[in-house]
């Protein structure tokens, strides 16, 4: 049977390497980040309710969204970024439910990793409507290693700190994780322990996929 496999985190906590990994193993990955770009391209129904809410300024010249100048609207804005939920995330469920039938029609005992960053995080409709969940996966890592990741990427430690501060602590989230993953060491280190989850999983598939 197929397995449904949340795996969270928060920024610069290494969920993508996580997510590469577990896809080199042969999962199939469905990446939120992805599908919330997808239904943000010109004139579906999420960017015109975009539009129509935070106006043509947030569009760059060839109508697409200029995620940049969004993000700096909603940043730290409860209510935006509430409103920004509501119009992106019922479109990313219709999407991602597109593909789990699709993977279901062609590989009925899949394993499929749903990459989804801010589970559980906000007044969105994904904190309000169920679907399947079988298992969770939170990927941890110390802020001091985020902070570093951040700034790698070009963020001053000011930005650094409020991007993280921002989010659902770790330590909260590994709370409702069936497996944790810490990623504070090597890439060799992060491997192992994918690969043992993975073999964990695929095991609970044969036998039904209990919790």
């Amino acid at each position: 049977m197929m397995i449904i496999v949340v795996l969270t985190g928060g920024i610069a906590s290494g969920k993508s390497t996580v997510a590469q990994v577990f896809s080199e193993l042969g999962a199939y990955l469905i990446d939120w980040d992805v599908l919330a770009r997808e239904v943000v391209k010109p004139h579906l129904k999420a960017w015109q309710g975009i539009v129509e809410y935070f106006g043509k300024e947030v569009l760059n010249d060839d109508l697409t969204l200029n995620r940049k100048k969004l993000a700096e609207i909603v940043f730290g804005n409860e209510e935006e970024i509430e409103k920004l939920d509501h119009l992106t995330h019922p479109e990313i469920l219709k999407e991602d439910e597109r593909i789990i039938n699709d993977i279901q029609s062609s590989d009925p005992d899949a394993l499929v990793i749903k990459d989804i960053p801010l589970l559980g995080e906000g007044k969105s409709p994904l904190t309000e409507l169920e679907f399947r969940i079988d298992k969770i996966v939170v990927v941890y890592a110390n802020e001091e290693n985020q902070i570093k990741r951040l700034i790698g990427k070009g963020f001053t430690l000011d930005e650094a700190k409020k991007r993280i501060s921002s989010q659902m602590p770790l330590r909260e989230k590994i709370k409702f994780a069936d497996f944790v993953i810490y990623n504070d060491g090597s890439i060799e280190e992060i491997k192992r322990q994918v690969e043992e989850i993975y073999a964990k999983l695929k095991g609970g598939a044969e036998h039904g996929g209990e919790r």
